[in-house]
């Protein structure tokens, strides 16, 4: 039989053996659990290596007709013809508005009457100063009279040329503002008339790339009325002067515009290309943003990552320049850098996206 301090040693031997059979346990799922976190992490990466880099200065332009003007009258007068449509194509020269002229076509049939009796005059008094029968002062006086009918001829062609409004260059007009009958004064706008067979815009760049500008560098332009579409142009030339108030300085891009998808007052968002340069380049999505700063993770040799910092210049097209914390020759994750931690070992999908196992991952569980 058992005494009770034996009795009480039973107890105590079985908790022994349970604490003992659960530390078994724990060991083997901490075990299990350690191989599942150096588990390779799949991953794509590439070789950091230089390309050919354009910078570009971004700038807001409005497009502007190559020619543009408000046609008005130059007197105050009645319509009497309107000659074109709204949204016409007109030529040089076509006219465009006829005003009432009856007034001033009387006008001129009397210049004209007075400038045939004035030249019939000085015409007899040119004979009779031949045979010295009027003084030669009489005839200079005549002779002053007969120019100033034919300068009075003149200036009333001139006054009923005035009442034909006609295109001063080629293009499209706008919406008619003008009707047969209506009064119209030197301020009544008639229509707008525009070039728009070639566009040009206005932009402004800091004087600090003043240097790097020229004449027939590259432009491209957005807009938001094309989604999508960019439109190719060039520098025609720079402003003399650079703005004191804001260190900047005017360049004028010109761009074709064949199809007259560009019109008038459009907002375009304008790209100008710097002359190109060797520079570090790569994927936007392998730069990790941790607070103010930017890291990539660099494969080591032995296939774990570690955090390089990294100093990034321009962002273009969904790839970034690489200024400072990488260098030629370096390999880098591209695409499951959410998935990483530094010292995390890898397994390299490559440029090619075919996953290659890492060798001291491979050595681990074999």
């Amino acid at each position: 039989m058992l005494s009770g301090s034996g009795w009480r040693a039973i107890p105590v031997a079985a908790a022994l053996l349970l604490l003992s059979a659960c530390g078994d346990k724990n060991a083997q799922a901490g075990g299990a659990g350690g191989q599942g976190g150096d588990r390779p992490v799949l991953v794509t990466t590439r070789v950091v290596q230089t390309s050919s880099w354009n910078d570009s200065l971004e700038a807001l332009g409005t497009a502007k007709a190559n020619e543009s003007v408000t046609l008005t009258a130059k007197v105050s007068e009645i319509v009497q013809d309107v000659h074109f449509e709204s949204g016409q194509d007109v030529r040089a020269g076509q006219t465009l508005v006829t005003l009432r002229g009856d007034a001033a076509q009387a006008s001129l049939e009397q210049a004209a009457a007075t400038y045939a009796e004035a030249q019939r005059l000085y015409n007899r008094q040119q004979e009779l100063a031949q045979q010295q029968l009027v003084a030669r002062s009489t005839l200079d006086t005549q002779l002053a009279l007969r120019d100033a009918a034919a300068a009075r001829v003149a200036q009333m062609k001139a006054d009923i040329g005035d009442r034909s409004v006609r295109a001063p260059f080629a293009g499209v007009l706008g919406i008619r503002q003008v009707s047969p009958g209506s009064l119209i004064t030197p301020t009544t706008v008639i229509a707008t008339l525009d070039d728009i067979s070639r566009m040009y815009v206005d932009f402004q760049v800091p004087e600090a790339a003043l240097a790097t500008i020229h004449a027939g560098d590259a432009v491209s332009a957005v807009t938001a009325a094309y989604p999508g579409r960019t439109f190719e142009g060039k520098v025609e030339t720079i402003d003399a002067r650079v703005d004191p108030a804001t260190r900047a300085v005017t360049v004028r891009a010109t761009f074709d515009n064949p199809d007259r998808a560009l019109r008038p007052g459009l907002l375009l968002d304008v790209n100008l290309f710097r002359p190109s340069r060797q520079a570090l380049v790569i994927p936007e999505i392998a730069v990790v943003q941790v607070g103010r700063d930017s890291f990539a993770y660099r494969v080591k040799p032995d296939s774990t990552v570690e955090q390089a910092k990294v100093e990034t210049g321009v962002r273009r097209e969904g790839v970034v320049e690489i200024t400072q914390g990488l260098k030629a020759g370096d390999r880098i994750v591209i695409d499951g850098t959410g998935k990483l931690r530094p010292g995390a070992r890898i397994t390299e999908g490559g440029e090619d996206g075919k996953p290659t196992p890492a060798a001291p991952a491979a050595a681990k569980q074999g």
